[in-house]
């Protein structure tokens, strides 16, 4: 007994040596750690062309609070891309009085740029903003009643087919929204979150404002022609990366078609609603793996034919394209499958 108490005694320095000698290992490795880490991004940040960091995943995860479902999304995340030119790709071959853009997430690049900073008219494509708005500030099962200001807007103006004072969830308005690109949704919505159009649209411009947008000026909720009403592709990249950090906007946006359903009194009333985007469609094929995650439309005299896009590759990097002002719709898709051609390269 008496050995094994002395053997204890002699082992106590010799442990409060070794756990010293643990602390200040440990304190060395975390130093040296920390600035080959620093080093590591210094360099890297000095090959990309970008600005502060930014992640969406990181957003799609933490702010909003939800997983995607359809788990398609899920390698989303990157930083902002910044371009101050035009930049050609091999391959890509587009009009002059188009605005085009793509964009690589996962690198926070710019791949292609045409135009990128020019003001245009985004037509429909305006609806990512709207849908924002109604995914910060309002609840999915938020029950709205259609105002008369919501119907017949102008001539031509595509709606659903709502009348006066019809219920229907936000969450319906937004499928309608998003798929059809309902007019009529765009200004249910707005006077919901807003309390009136004007109001609405006062925070949309002010939404841009705080995402960067600083070329963009909306006029209303859905995209009708007005001069006072533009953006950029550029910006549209901005709006179009907030719009993926919730999941329900993704989730909407990859639907080729969709039953929507609203209470017309004591009758419930279904409008089958298919998408605008010919990908979702199968009107338009995507280049070989290449898979369309969705996106959005915007089709008008002046505005042309636009569409904005997320994508995937054949390893599942995420991409976004841009094309506004095409001449028509043949045009936009035959661009848009040049820009998604050069993802896979």
């Amino acid at each position: 007994m008496k050995c094994i108490k002395n053997r204890k005694r002699l082992l106590k320095p010799i442990q409060k040596k070794y756990r010293d000698t643990l602390i200040l290992t440990g304190i060395l490795i975390l130093f040296f750690g920390v600035g080959i880490t620093a080093l590591v991004l210094l360099r890297r940040s000095s090959q990309l062309d970008m600005t502060s960091a930014y992640s969406v995943k990181e957003e799609m995860y933490g702010t909003h609070g939800a997983e995607i479902s359809t788990q398609k999304a899920d390698s989303f995340a990157s930083s902002y891309a910044v371009s101050s030119g035009n930049m050609s790709l091999e391959g890509v071959a587009i009009s002059d009085t188009t605005k085009a853009g793509l964009f690589d997430l996962d690198h926070g690049s710019v791949m292609f740029a045409q135009n990128i900073h020019e003001k245009s008219y985004p037509a429909s494509i305006t609806k990512i903003m709207t849908a924002i708005l109604a995914f910060k500030h309002g609840n999915m099962d938020d029950i709205v009643t259609i105002p008369a200001e919501a119907l017949n807007q102008e001539s031509g103006s595509t709606e659903i087919g709502f009348q006066e004072g019809d219920q229907v969830t936000l969450d319906e308005l937004l499928h309608g929204l998003l798929i059809y690109s309902g007019n009529d949704a765009a200004v249910a919505i707005a006077q919901h979150i807003g309390g009136s159009v004007d109001q609405f649209v006062e925070m949309m411009n002010q939404e841009a404002l705080e995402l960067g947008a600083t070329n963009t000026h909306f006029a209303n909720p859905s995209g009708l022609q007005d001069e006072n009403h533009y953006t950029t592709v550029y910006d549209i990249y901005l709006m179009l990366q907030e719009a993926m950090t919730y999941p329900h906007f993704l989730e909407i946006a990859q639907l080729s078609s969709y039953n929507l359903t609203c209470n017309r009194g004591e009758q419930e009333v279904t409008f089958h609603l298919d998408a605008t985007d010919q990908y979702l469609t199968r009107q338009v094929t995507a280049p070989k793996n290449v898979t369309v995650l969705g996106g959005k439309t915007g089709t008008t005299s002046d505005a042309g034919s636009c569409l904005a896009l997320l994508s995937q590759n054949a390893y599942g990097e995420p991409y976004i394209s841009i094309v506004l002002h095409a001449a028509n719709k043949t045009n936009l898709y035959t661009y848009m499958n040049q820009l998604l051609s050069a993802i896979n390269q």
